[in-house]
């Protein structure tokens, strides 16, 4: 495991760019595909088992997006943030981007501190939930959609397309990765970051037989069976090599779970990542037990409770691979 120092710090344009905002100012030509923030098939929430769930394309996500999710969705991006050092991305991007896509946005933090790391780019993020702040920067816009039907983003205008834990929401990750590449620019960049769907400990303190891998393949299998793939990072190399990118370059890091690291950046991480997975558990397991694996709401939480208290173990020295793959088009692209 190698952690890297070696992106350039970014830059921001002094003077703002009128004529680049004239984007966000436009009628909405997609409308009669992407739906807007204030539709009501977006906002028809679901409700079952006392967590709430997107309406848009109801079957498409078995996890919740209320606000105990949201708040889990945020942890994350602490973790994210602590591991890598405060950056934001790794891909080596120009240092004047003019239009970002964060694809699978979620609450939006990333794309609204990409927003204003760069004030004269038009940071995109799009969602199938309309869960993202109403109030942003003018830079900054969310989109209602489903990044598995045909992207409807114009060809070769994007610099940067980023993807973060989208996993187990991607029906075809190789179609994924081509519909990227034909958004961004010729030397565009795409950037994605997903998790193994593991757990590891270097000094065997994890039983192979705990609650806590039996629960990882189940959610895995409930995904499968679902049509989407839960185990990204391993292959995302191959699934960007295949749809044209060059200088791909994949780099995995360790997210440790607990307080046991002695570092102390690695313990801030493990505390954070704790917390992170213990509510994670019950948002990503309800549905797949209950619907999809076909377990009793009953089984359902003593499952989820097993698996919290594993969590909070102090003797297991677990941590959670992490891929960061990025990519970039060739110039010479079309």
């Amino acid at each position: 495991m190698v952690l890297f120092d070696r992106v350039p710090p970014v830059q921001v344009i002094p003077t703002p760019d009128d004529e680049l905002f004239e984007y966000l100012y436009e009628p909405d030509d997609l409308a009669s595909i992407t739906t807007s923030l204030s539709s009501n098939s977006a906002t028809n929430y679901r409700f079952e088992n006392g967590r709430r769930y997107h309406g848009y394309k109801e079957e498409a996500w078995p996890v919740p997006n209320d606000e105990r999710q949201q708040n889990q969705m945020e942890l994350f991006h602490q973790v994210y943030s602590l591991r890598l050092s405060g950056r934001l991305y790794l891909a080596p991007i120009t240092q004047n981007p003019r239009k970002i896509l964060d694809v699978g946005t979620g609450t939006g933090i990333w794309a609204l501190e990409v927003g204003d790391l760069y004030p004269n780019a038009v940071v995109i993020g799009n969602d199938i939930s309309p869960i993202q702040p109403r109030w942003v920067p003018p830079n900054v816009k969310f989109e209602i959609d489903d990044f598995n039907e045909p992207w409807v983003q114009p060809q070769g205008t994007f610099d940067f397309v980023h993807a973060r834990e989208v996993h187990g929401a991607v029906e075809d990750w190789p179609q994924f990765c081509r519909e990227a590449f034909k958004v961004l620019k010729p030397g565009g960049w795409i950037e994605v970051a997903e998790s193994a769907v593991q757990l590891a400990s270097d000094d065997a303190t994890l039983p192979l037989d705990c609650a806590l891998n039996s629960w990882l393949r189940n959610i895995s299998d409930g995904f499968e069976q679902l049509g989407c793939t839960a185990v990204v990072g391993p292959h995302i190399e191959a699934w960007l090599r295949g749809a044209g990118f060059e200088h791909v370059r994949v780099e995995v890091f360790k997210l440790p779970v607990g307080l046991w690291p002695t570092d102390k950046t690695e313990r801030d991480i493990g505390a954070f990542n704790l917390l992170n997975m213990i509510e994670y558990v019950e948002g990503a397991s309800l549905q797949i037990y209950t619907k999809v694996l076909k377990k009793s709401l009953d089984e359902t939480r003593k499952s989820i409770m097993d698996v919290q208290a594993e969590f909070k173990r102090k003797d297991f020295h677990m941590y959670i691979p992490y891929y960061v793959a990025y990519a970039r088009k060739p110039l010479s692209s079309i």
